[in-house]
């Protein structure tokens, strides 16, 4: 199980280091996601890019993988309300599908839970 686990903590680095990289890449369309209730849009655009970025990058190295783990955890619920947002208010987003839109939330679930396994020894 460790070897599983070692090699699925680096898939998940990786998938969240290339998230944040696309955040650098298209900001624009994380701009456009953004709920009109959070402030500064661009900024924490960037911001979250950074954190998955770099969350990503230490969940890569077993000495820092818990704390990463913790970090990740912690995004992935302060920008689960957004994706709430979008979900119930698809008619803005017609760009994605109002199912899609539906199913990223147990996704985001499936994330969060993902991450949380990361925090155990």
């Amino acid at each position: 199980m460790t070897r599983v686990k070692t090699a699925t903590r680096h898939l998940f680095g990786a998938l969240f280091i290339a998230a944040g990289a696309n955040h650098f890449i298209t900001p624009d369309f994380y701009v456009s996601i953004m709920p009109p209730y959070l402030p500064l849009h661009l900024p924490l655009v960037y911001l979250s890019g950074i954190a998955e970025l770099a969350l990503g990058g230490l969940l890569m190295w077993r000495r820092y993988s818990n704390n990463a783990a913790w970090g990740l955890l912690a995004l992935l619920i302060a920008v689960f309300p957004a994706n709430v947002h979008m979900a119930l208010h698809a008619e803005l987003y017609p760009q994605f599908s109002p199912v899609a839109l539906w199913l990223r939330l147990p996704l985001q679930a499936g994330l969060i839970a993902w991450a949380y396994w990361y925090t155990r020894d």
